[in-house]
C-alpha cells in the first residue's frame, strides 16, 4: 500500500526567495536519490515563510534510511540548513500524523 507523507519546515523569512530558486533548480543527482529512495509525488507548496511538502512511498521508513545513507543528501540538507529555521536530518524531514483520508 502506498504511504502518503507529509512535512512541515519554516524558511528564514529573508531567506525564502533562494529557497523558491533552489527547488525551482533541485540538483539531478538529488532528484535521482528521491527516485530511488521510491520517492514519488512529491510537492513542496508555501504559505509565507512557511513550507508544507507531501510525497508518495511504498515504505517511508525504507525511503529515509536510503536517503540518510545517500552523500547527495547531506549535501542538500547542509546547502538547504542556511535557507531554513532548523536544519533536516538527511533521512528528512520530521513528518505529519494523517488524521483524515477520503
Amino acid at each position: 500500500m502506498t504511504e502518503r507523507v507529509a512535512f512541515v519546515l519554516r524558511v528564514r523569512p529573508d531567506k525564502i526567495d533562494e529557497y523558491v530558486a533552489a527547488h525551482a533548480n533541485v540538483w539531478p543527482e538529488m532528484l535521482d536519490a528521491l527516485r530511488h529512495a521510491g520517492v514519488r509525488n512529491y510537492s513542496i507548496f508555501r504559505d509565507g515563510n512557511q513550507v508544507f511538502g507531501y510525497f508518495e512511498t511504498d515504505d517511508a521508513a525504507a525511503s529515509g534510511e536510503y536517503m540518510a545513507a545517500q552523500e547527495v543528501s547531506a549535501r542538500w540538507q547542509d546547502a538547504m540548513a542556511d535557507l531554513l529555521e532548523e536544519r533536516v536530518p538527511d533521512a528528512g524531514p520530521p513528518t505529519l500524523e494523517e488524521i483524515f483520508r477520503l
